[in-house]
Order: structure tokens, then sequence, then C-alpha cells
């Protein structure tokens, strides 16, 4: 679970920043909440991130993915780091860092993970376990020295890891490539556990659609038809794999990576297309997804993908990553930019509801979004914790605060209302149309 992340110099956020996922002592929705007797903690499953256009809110999901992309995939040994600071202060040199830090819940244990970079090498780099009442810094990198726990400074291997990591490379990265055990958990939390989704991506796995054999096959039908899209369900068209409209490299390279009994899903590159390609028997089979609709007279007819709306497009890309994290047993941690691009407020509610029902004490699963939806800023659905608010001033330097600070704002009070009012910021500064016309209509006569 994430329970917290801090940025500081990147992009449009000049200053320190830190999000929190851990509940105040507000005891509204509390029973939904994730308890950590260890720790003494309640964590939140769901964070909503409100703000203007152009407030920082996605410059936000920027900072996650960047920070995901170069702990699991790191840097060739000759490239930048791709940070991309703060632009709009003179007193800030090309040398100034990039901060970033996140604290997590991996297993029963928390750790706290940090970094700095410039887009030509690492500054910093900690790794700290935090213990109920105390914390052990597992290691502690500046430059090019390093202090190890007592315990791992004796290990050959751990020496041998910092040894052969690059100055443009993190340590976690390297050691966890260099087959280090002690770090992977933590590793693949960041790999397998947080899962970005950009407003413009195609989120998979939605071969689970048509995948008779998947146990969500039918719960997926299901939801689909109730969300009102207009679709009964979503079903595989066979279609040839040397027909595909795709790179004759992606091909090859498809060719000689699949294994038998496996299947992979890739996007048609010239259309709205989903392919589930599988090697059966070593032979590859390719399915598109095709859209069953039904006529008044009970007829059912199939349509491609690019004859889908956007709204149900982006609906197939979102109902697998909330189906996940409705599922008891899930510990990913899902962050949403623009959740509510292309759908109806309704239905935003409806797939948070879906969520949030499924939530108790024991979840481990959580979604944070950023949004313009207000009808989502209500309190009947989420806590005064779980709404957030991206600000940027005058100078183009954001800012985020939690509604939970603000000490006005009661559980039955009209949050939405408020906030339309700027009395919470995160709303756009607006010049009138009419006074920005004057000049033209005055010389129009």
């Amino acid at each position: 679970m994430l329970i917290r992340f801090g940025l500081e110099n990147w992009m449009s956020f000049k200053n320190s920043v830190e999000f929190s996922m851990v509940a105040s002592q507000e005891q509204q929705h509390g029973s939904r909440l994730h308890r950590s007797k260890k720790y003494r903690m309640r964590v939140l499953p769901v964070s909503a991130i409100y703000g203007g256009n152009a407030s920082g809110k996605s410059n936000f999901f920027h900072a996650l993915y960047f920070a995901k992309e170069f702990i699991v995939k790191g840097t060739q040994p000759d490239n930048l780091i791709p940070v991309d600071p703060f632009r709009l202060d003179s007193t800030l040199s090309k040398e100034h860092p990039s901060r970033f830090s996140f604290e997590i819940l991996v297993g029963d244990m928390v750790y706290e993970y940090s970094f700095s970079a410039t887009s030509k090498r690492v500054h910093d780099e900690k790794l700290v376990q935090i213990l109920s009442n105390s914390e052990k810094v597992l290691f502690s990198r500046e430059g090019d020295n390093i202090t190890w726990l007592p315990a791992l400074a004796k290990d050959d291997l751990m020496k041998f890891s910092f040894m052969g990591t690059r100055s443009n490379q993190l340590l976690l990265t390297n050691s966890v490539s260099q087959n280090v055990e002690h770090f992977k958990p933590i590793y693949n939390w960041f790999r397998d556990s947080l899962v970005l989704i950009a407003p413009d991506m195609r989120f998979g796995p939605f071969e689970k659609f048509i995948n008779e054999d998947s146990p969500l096959f039918e719960t997926m039908d299901r939801l689909l038809a109730s969300l009102d899209t207009g679709i009964v369900n979503l079903r595989g068209k066979e279609v040839s794999f040397d027909d595909l409209r795709l790179p004759k490299a992606i091909k090859k390279d498809i060719r000689e990576s699949i294994k038998d009994n496996t299947s992979i899903h890739v996007p048609d590159m010239t259309s709205q297309d989903r392919i589930v390609i599988t090697m059966k028997d070593g032979e590859i089979i390719a399915k598109k997804m095709t859209a069953t609709h039904r006529g008044r007279d009970g007829y059912e007819t199939q349509f491609d993908m690019n004859q889908e709306s956007d709204g149900s497009l982006r609906v197939i890309d979102l109902l697998p990553a909330f189906l996940d994290l409705a599922d008891h047993d899930s510990e990913k941690v899902y962050i949403i930019d623009e959740l509510d691009r292309s759908l109806h407020t309704l239905l935003v509610r409806q797939l948070l509801v879906l969520f949030l029902n499924s939530c108790s004490e024991d979840t481990r699963s959580q979604l944070l979004f950023t949004t313009h939806d207000l009808l989502t800023m209500d309190q009947d659905l989420l806590r005064r914790d779980e709404m957030w608010v991206v600000e940027r001033n005058a100078f183009g330097e954001s800012a985020m605060i939690s509604f939970n600070e603000y000490k006005d704002i009661r559980s039955d009070k009209d949050i939405r209302k408020s906030y339309l009012q700027g009395r919470l910021g995160g709303v756009p500064h607006l010049i009138a149309c009419e006074q920005m016309l004057q000049p033209t209509l005055n010389s129009d006569g």
C-alpha cells in the first residue's frame, strides 16, 4: 500500500509537497479503512485529486510515473535521466536535484525509499525499514559514498552491487538486477503493485473479456451491460496474425518470444482494435475484441471497437482495473489520471461505489485519481481526508492540500459549493471574456 509520497522540484512543483494516505481521526466511512495494528495506523483506500486546468494534477501523476519507470527500468549507460525540474525560477540551477520519496507497506513491513537526481546523476538514495517504534537505515547513498546497515555491510554481494551502480542509476534497481534478494520485495512493489493509467492509455488486461476460461468472464459481461454502454457482451473474433496492422519488427518479436499456452495483448496501431495473441500447440492464434449489441427484436450484431464511442472504450479500458481493485486478495495501487475522461458523471460514481463497497479493514488495494468531476466531491461518497486540491499560484508553482486541513468544513457541509466559490482553491482564475474582447469590440465600432 502507498502510505505517503513526496516530491520537490518536479515540473510545476517547486517546493516540497507531501501527499498522505494515512487517515485522520475522522470517523466517517471508517469501516472501509485498512487497519494496521502493528503500526497503529489506518490507511485510506481512495484519494481524489481536484484542481483547475494546468493546476498540476497531471504533473503529480507524471512524477509517480517517472519514479516508477526510473526504479523499474533504470537507464542506459550513456543516457540522461529524464527528470523535468521546475523552470520558472532563475535561482534554481540545473544542478538542483528533483526529489522523490515513498513510504510503502510491503507485506507487514513499512519502508521509506527516497532519491534525488538531476539529468546527469543520482545525488542521493536511501532505504529505511520502519519498525513500530524505531527505524533501521538499510543503506544511505550520497554521491559516490554509501553507508550500510552493519548486518548488510558484511555481505560481499551488497558491496559488489554498489560498486557496479552507475552514477545515472539507482542502487535499488541495480541490486535487484544483480540478484540481491534483500531488496526485491521493495522493487517488486514498484514493478507489480503500482499501476498507472494515463488518459489516452489503452489499459489491459482486456483479454479477460474474451477469455471464457477467465473467472471474471461472466462478471465482466454483467457489469458492462449494467453500465448503460449498450454492449451486451464482448467476444473474441479470430483473425489472421499475418494480416494484423502491426510493424514487422513487432510481429517478429512476438513470434520469437511468445511461449506455448500463453497470451499477450496488443493494440492495433491504426485502429481502436484490441488484439489478443495466443500460442497454442505451436500455432499463433490472434483474436480481436468485438462488441455485441442487441436490437429491438432481440437480434444480436457484433461491432468492431472502432465503431464504439470513446466512453464505451474508456469503460472497457478501466473495468478490469476496478474489478482488480474490488478483489479481496488484490494489493494493487492504481493511479488514474483524468478518471472522468469521456465518462458520464453517474458512471464514474458507479465505478467508485463498486470499489468502495468492497473495502474493509483487511483491504490492501488503493485507488488514486485526478478528476474535474465535482459530483464525486460528496461527503456521502468520500471522506474529507480522501479529497485533495491542487492549486497553481501566479508564479507557476503548484501546491497540494487535503480538504481535511480546512477546519471549517464539517461532515454535513456542502463541500462542492465551498469549492466552486473559491474558498478551497483549485478553481480557475478567469478573466471575463467581455473584458478580454473589449479592445477588439471597440476597434470594430
